[in-house]
């Protein structure tokens, strides 16, 4: 199973202490924090799969977080739970209209919350339900570090894998060259943009088999790239 990165937003100690236990138990990479600013920053630096945030935290708002990450165009796609002891109608209907993905009110069953977590992310992330990443015709084996397109066996080197994984990870999903540098190379990395480019070509080569199969990742003009079925033929 991919390993899904959290970000739990809970100023109630024990509660957290309850949830972290749990979503570990269950593989996930929890970082956690009480503080509304100190979300954002996170959220930023290190880009989650899912974000559990509550209403009242320190500093923001939950509600003023969701709509500052709905904003920003590196988080606008992450999965939100919102997570509070208000359960109004009203409330509901602005913590959904603000951008949650779902709301659960307190209390509630840490098991029900991960059932709800993994619905979201298999909705919105398929990939991290399994060990196997498919998009149309091709197939990558996480485990077995393989590719196959058509049952094929696709050679990749480490960096092209890394990039097709992550394009997997995220189908249609548009990347800019500093947010594939970001995931794939790491923040750290004093790689050069145009390096970015210089590996989608590799990937183009190897997977399309030069031109034998259809083109499908997409050069998206002032954005980036992103892996779908509206590439060139």
């Amino acid at each position: 199973m991919a390993r899904a990165k959290m970000l739990l937003v809970e100023d109630d100690a024990a509660l957290a202490e309850l949830l972290i236990w749990h979503f570990k138990r269950e593989d996930f990479d929890v970082a956690h924090t009480v503080d509304g600013e100190e979300a954002l920053l996170m959220a930023q630096e290190n880009v989650p799969d899912i974000v559990l945030l509550d209403w009242m935290v320190e500093s923001l708002s939950g509600i003023e977080v969701c709509r500052r990450l709905r904003r920003a165009s590196g988080t606008a796609n992450v999965p939100i739970i919102m997570l509070t002891a208000r359960g109004e109608e009203e409330d509901r209907v602005r913590g959904l209209e603000t951008g949650a993905d779902d709301y659960v009110t307190k209390p509630f069953s840490p098991r029900e919350l991960v059932a709800r977590v993994g619905a979201v992310l298999r909705r919105v992330r398929p990939a991290l339900a399994g060990e196997t990443l498919t998009f149309v015709d091709v197939e990558m084996d996480t485990v077995g570090h393989k590719v196959r397109r058509a049952g094929q066996v696709i050679p990749l080197g480490p960096t092209e894998f890394r990039l097709l994984r992550h394009f997997l990870e995220h189908p249609g999903w548009v990347f800019s060259r500093e947010r594939l540098l970001d995931s794939v190379w790491g923040q750290d990395s004093d790689i050069e943009l145009r390096t970015v480019d210089v590996h989608i070509r590799r990937l183009r080569k190897a997977i399309n088999a030069d031109g034998q199969y259809m083109d499908i990742i997409r050069t998206v003009r002032s954005a980036g790239y992103a892996l779908d079925t509206d590439g060139v033929a």
